[in-house]
């Protein structure tokens, strides 16, 4: 595989310095990829970089991810309006193994092979520096006036940042070049990789290198991920989507993809799966043929929700969300866990009965039109439940006098009434 050519086809190129694909079919060459560690868990956002770095091992060359712990220190200034909270390293050391964890599911970090993955953090080269080395040592080959022509400051001193920038994110491309200038002497790394918004901190690292060593490096971007709608890729009401299951559960995970538009679900497919270009475009024409069938987003969210969380973790995502359209989910609905619950039943009403009162038994009307309101009134209740109108855990109920106990309960809390097809209520014993 030739990875400038995987990636161009797959969309995945915004900016390549000239002579980087001679570079890349000369030799297994190393590059690095920068992460910010500012949590214990990567989210969607980073997962194009992360996809990169896999293209590349796959392609026969070492990868390097960098764990950001002396920038994320700092803040970057590209694309933020406002310095971000600084971290501890207690805190960055915690971040920097669970992101390793994650990663271990893209990339090779533990075979013998010559071009496995390693992962390193600029903190450890970077935290005995003095100032006075590093003015000395690395300021004085790249002027202010360098510096200030590029676009992170540009837009931050312009007025996009109601306080301005300050010195300590001015040298966040300095500290960005240093770990580039480090990597070339330690690790004989000549590319780095990143998204689009890293361009002008990339560009920095390269110039250091040639006005102090008098080596040549390259560089190449990705394209920033953007919705079809111009909304923000991996943000949701709820905010990010993380590959952690305890910030974002298996079955949200896969509802973000499964609902991609259709002029989204295609570029997703080359950026976040490893099917090939004929399989893509089988896929496009079968979904062109019956669009209601939604073949690229089913694909898209089994194909990323497997790599991300495996093959167990999407099987019961597909079986949860089955939970809704079927009158038969009984079984799948009792065995659910407490999260995946909530998260399929996201917003619905929710009432609180006392759970001492459920182990006495409550009748059912008494729980329908008493204890809570999923209607308004006994008569009410009993009228729909003769009629078939009203299901407990997916379950037709018939009988007006039965009375409720801790068994019907869901992860030995919940119970879900349903009035109708559509309405659902979720009901809490405390």
């Amino acid at each position: 595989m030739d990875f400038i050519e995987e990636l161009t086809w797959r969309g995945m190129i915004h900016t390549m310095m000239p002579g980087t694909e001679e570079q890349l079919r000369k030799e297994m060459t190393t590059a690095y990829l920068g992460i910010d560690p500012t949590a214990d868990s990567l989210h969607i956002g980073h997962l194009c970089g992360v996809m990169m770095l896999r293209h590349f091992q796959r392609c026969g060359h070492k990868p390097l991810a960098l764990i950001g712990g002396a920038t994320g220190m700092i803040g970057d200034p590209s694309g933020k309006s406002a310095e971000r909270n600084l971290l501890d390293e207690a805190t960055l050391r915690h971040n920097q193994e669970a992101i390793k964890a994650q990663l271990s599911r893209f990339l090779d970090f533990d075979s013998d092979a010559p071009n496995r993955a390693e992962m390193v953090n600029n903190y450890d080269w970077t935290k005995d520096v003095t100032f006075l080395d590093f003015a000395r040592e690395i300021g004085k080959h790249i002027t202010v006036n360098y510096m200030m022509a590029k676009d992170s400051v540009q837009k931050r001193l312009n007025g996009e940042a109601r306080d301005g920038l300050s010195f300590t994110e001015f040298t966040y491309q300095l500290l960005q070049g240093f770990d580039f200038l480090h990597l070339y002497q330690d690790k004989n790394c000549k590319l780095q990789l990143g998204g689009s918004d890293q361009w002008g901190n990339i560009t920095t690292g390269s110039e250091l290198i040639r006005r102090k060593l008098g080596g040549e490096v390259f560089a190449l971007t990705c394209p920033l991920i953007t919705k079809a709608d111009g909304g923000k890729f991996g943000k949701t009401e709820s905010g990010n989507v993380w590959l952690d299951a305890r910030y974002t559960s298996p079955y949200k995970f896969y509802q973000f993809w499964l609902n991609v538009s259709d002029a989204d679900a295609e570029k997703y497919l080359k950026i976040f799966t490893f099917l090939s270009k004929e399989e893509i475009e089988a896929l496009v024409s079968e979904h062109a043929a019956d669009p209601g069938k939604r073949p690229l987003q089913k694909r898209l969210a089994e194909e990323v929700t497997k790599m991300v969380h495996g093959e167990e973790a999407y099987n019961a995502a597909v079986e949860a969300s089955s939970i809704l359209f079927s009158n038969q989910a009984r079984e799948a609905l009792m065995k659910l866990d407490e999260k995946t619950l909530l998260d399929l039943f996201e917003g619905v009403p929710t009432f609180k009965i006392n759970r001492e009162e459920l182990n006495a038994g409550i009748p059912l009307l008494e729980l329908l039109a008493g204890k809570t309101e999923v209607f308004p009134s006994k008569g009410e209740a009993r009228k729909m439940v003769q009629g078939n109108g009203v299901s407990l855990n997916k379950e037709k109920v018939s009988d007006p006098a039965m009375v409720m106990t801790p068994e019907y309960l869901i992860a030995d809390r919940y119970i879900l009434a349903q009035r109708g097809k559509k309405n659902y209520y979720l009901i809490i014993a405390e």
